[in-house]
């Protein structure tokens, strides 16, 4: 964790990570040239050494600071050291100005072309968050039109047509509750996308059992869609995983909408499984399967919009699964997708530790 301190700035920054990164380096530089000392190796050796220790420290350090400071404690070393006469200064020796002006162009140019490399990262970081927005833009904009159309065309069906029956009228309103009900959903994805991707905000992760999260999971999908069958197998061993468990279920409900709507599934099976340091995750279906030619854009949010089955056009998976791919990236994780021989599987691996999270909309 950082420190600032009233004399930090940008090309000097002061934080106790790089102190320790540079004061660990130097130790083991000491020590390895001691121990070259000892084997009667120590002639010619220091100064590449300390070299390769600025080298180091200019490049795993943030700004200059740091890199200067190695490169005066090294010449310190080398010159009083490790060069005879040893234990003293020979400023008359010409090779202590050389040293110098080495170390120091090393560090110069590395914290320079570090700063540079890590603007050029984040330049691009910036370049690939706007296509996604773009690219959920694009696919809302898209998907919403729809809903929003059977919505007015149903409720204006039931207004302007009093002679309709009880059963006609309240098929239309049925039919305008589950596509607001949709697009709520579609509301909650941009929201998520939005608090992970803009806000740059941690996600904040407790240990929770993660077989309730898949159980509750579950349950909100059988009421949603009781004609799918679904089944949960969990290791008998509770298992606890850091995680928002809202944002997990809303993972998992996206992953279990899109093989009922998508993939025309009668049966899902969620599994929990345990692997080392991490907690894994899987929705298997047996419906259609996914479409080659979209295994793999499936997490980017560039799928375009295809007319389901059942004629319900709206219905976009690419939205919800970029969104389950940002949630999961958020909590140090990574999904991946398969077709098996009926049907479809989604897993994603959770970090039973907590662990920084990765870049979202990457």
């Amino acid at each position: 964790m950082a420190f600032r301190k009233p004399w930090s700035s940008p090309l000097f920054p002061v934080s106790r990570r790089d102190f320790l990164i540079t004061a660990a380096i130097l130790l083991a530089t000491v020590l390895l040239c001691f121990v070259l000392w000892q084997a009667g190796s120590i002639e010619g050796f220091a100064a590449p050494v300390f070299v390769l220790a600025v080298l180091l420290i200019s490049r795993l350090t943030r700004g200059y600071l740091y890199g200067l400071i190695s490169v005066v404690l090294g010449v310190v070393c080398v010159n009083f050291i490790f060069t005879y006469p040893y234990w003293a200064f020979n400023l008359e020796n010409p090779g202590y100005l050389v040293t110098f002006v080495t170390l120091l162009m090393i560090s110069l140019i590395t914290s320079t072309l570090t700063a540079q490399a890590k603007r050029q990262a984040q330049l691009l970081a910036e370049s690939e968050r706007e296509k996604m927005r773009a690219n959920l833009l694009r696919s809302v904009s898209h998907d919403i039109r729809t809903p929003l159309t059977s919505i007015v065309g149903s409720t204006s069906a039931v207004l302007e047509n009093p002679g309709l029956s009880r059963q006609e009228q309240r098929e239309l309103l049925e039919n305008a509750r589950e596509e607001a009900q949709w697009l709520i959903r579609v509301v909650e994805n941009l929201l998520s996308i939005t608090r992970m991707g803009d806000a740059q905000e941690r996600i904040a992760k407790e240990p929770e059992p993660a077989e309730e999260v898949l159980g509750a999971a579950a349950q909100k999908f059988r009421r949603r869609f009781p004609q799918v069958s679904v089944t949960v197998s969990a290791p008998e061993e509770l298992l606890m995983v850091p995680m928002d468990p809202i944002l997990i279920e809303q993972v998992l409900a996206n992953l279990l909408e899109n093989a009922a709507v998508h993939g025309g599934a009668s049966g899902v099976a969620l599994l929990l499984e345990a692997e080392e340091d991490f907690a894994r995750i899987t929705v298997r279906d047996n419906g259609r399967g996914i479409p080659k030619n979209e295994l793999d854009h499936l997490f980017d949010g560039r799928l375009k919009s295809r007319r389901p089955p059942d004629g319900g056009g709206k219905r976009n998976m690419g939205l919800g699964l970029s969104v389950c791919r940002a949630i999961v990236l958020a909590h140090g994780g990574n999904i991946t997708a398969r077709n098996l021989l009926r049907g479809a599987e989604f897993s994603f691996r959770l970090p039973t530790a907590v662990q920084a999270p990765q870049e979202v909309l990457k």
